[in-house]
């Protein structure tokens, strides 16, 4: 799925790759990981079923931990190493503490974690175990642990990496660049999921910038999409106890909450929630119809893009680029109910021809 040219770029990373248009000196470590370049798979099926002019998916499940979260965190991580940080530390659902300890790992930082004891898909947790990262579980949401992490670091030298770090978002508005450079231009609609809207924030400024410098003819509308069970920018207010599947966006309230509302606002975009059962049947779709197997958070864009065109938010022939965030095996249980178990047939010829419908 990756094209020689991707793996090329991306073996430059977005530090060296656009280095002009990030907040970094000489001083600043060239660091990477291979983050960044990841493609933009037109779709197949979905697009056309939709009445689109164009639909491709922006496949972050491709970056090396499997998320979006590297494009920002090889930023932060070399901030902080320019600043003299020996350690980071994050509050996580699951993606964020993975690229963090990846990349504290490879660079030679100490990493701590703190995650909501039970909230966090078992192969994200692993990745950070597996990086060597100490790894805390406290009652309480994502939101509990955000505010733990941040007076840890008002009190202790290490460097808080979550999207409230300005460098984590600088690095993800990367992710807007490559789909005017891979595409030509801004799509018509951007559709993404949010959770903690640092995302949404991130990309709305790589628009904005590139349009600013003559990059891109047009701006997208943005189009946010919340779970039903943690959609706090739907409601206007915290949701104190999140609740849905997607468990990268069960957020009750999200930091970069004003900017996520400024993206949409100035963009005459709309943020909407869209059900579980929604999600997991997007996901579903992608993976068998677009070969492309995401995360349900991801899926969230897919699911709130389909209520909006049914709506006629998104009009008929509008060119939309939807944000898979996360790789399906990130959270490989959230798909496993949903697959029958293999067939049991005999080893021989004739039973494996009966059974693919062959014969």
């Amino acid at each position: 799925m990756r094209t020689r040219s991707h793996l090329a770029m991306s073996a430059l990373g977005v530090i060296a790759r656009y280095e002009q248009w990030l907040p970094v000196t000489a001083a600043t470590p060239r660091i990477t990981l291979g983050e960044g370049a990841t493609p933009c798979v037109p779709s197949r099926v979905i697009g056309e079923r939709l009445g689109l002019g164009s639909l491709h998916f922006k496949y972050e499940g491709l970056n090396p931990t499997g998320s979006f979260k590297d494009r920002g965190m090889v930023v932060a991580v070399a901030k902080a190493i320019e600043a003299g940080a020996q350690a980071v530390i994050c509050a996580s659902t699951g993606n964020t503490s993975a690229s963090a300890a990846a990349y504290a790992a490879r660079f030679g930082l100490r990493a701590g974690v703190v995650i909501p004891s039970g909230g966090i898909a078992s192969s994200k947790l692993l990745q950070a175990q597996v990086h060597g990262a100490t790894v805390l579980a406290i009652p309480g949401g994502f939101d509990t642990a955000l505010r733990l992490v941040r007076e840890v670091c008002d009190r202790s030298p290490v460097t808080l990496v979550n999207s409230v770090n300005p460098f984590r978002i600088e690095g993800q508005k990367t992710a807007a660049f490559e789909i005017v450079d891979d595409l030509g231009d801004a799509p018509d609609v951007l559709a993404i999921p949010v959770g903690n809207a640092g995302n949404i924030t991130a990309y709305w400024r790589g628009f904005r910038e590139y349009h600013v410098a003559g990059r891109s003819t047009l701006l997208p509308r943005m189009i946010g999409g919340q779970a039903d069970g943690a959609a706090p920018l739907v409601r206007g207010a915290p949701v104190a106890e999140p609740a849905t599947v997607a468990s990268a966006i069960r957020i009750g309230n999200p930091a970069s909450w004003e900017s996520a509302v400024a993206a949409r606002d100035e963009s005459e975009g709309l943020i909407d929630s869209v059900s579980d059962a929604d999600i997991l049947d997007a996901q579903s779709r992608l993976a068998r119809l677009e070969g492309v197997f995401c995360e349900p958070a991801s899926a969230t864009s897919l699911a709130v893009l389909e209520k909006s065109v049914a709506s006629g938010a998104v009009a008929p022939g509008a060119h939309v680029v939807c944000v898979l965030t996360g790789h399906g095996l990130k959270d490989p249980l959230a798909a496993a109910t949903r697959v029958d178990p293999p067939q049991e047939v005999a080893a021989d010829v004739a039973a494996v021809t009966a059974a693919l419908g062959l014969g």
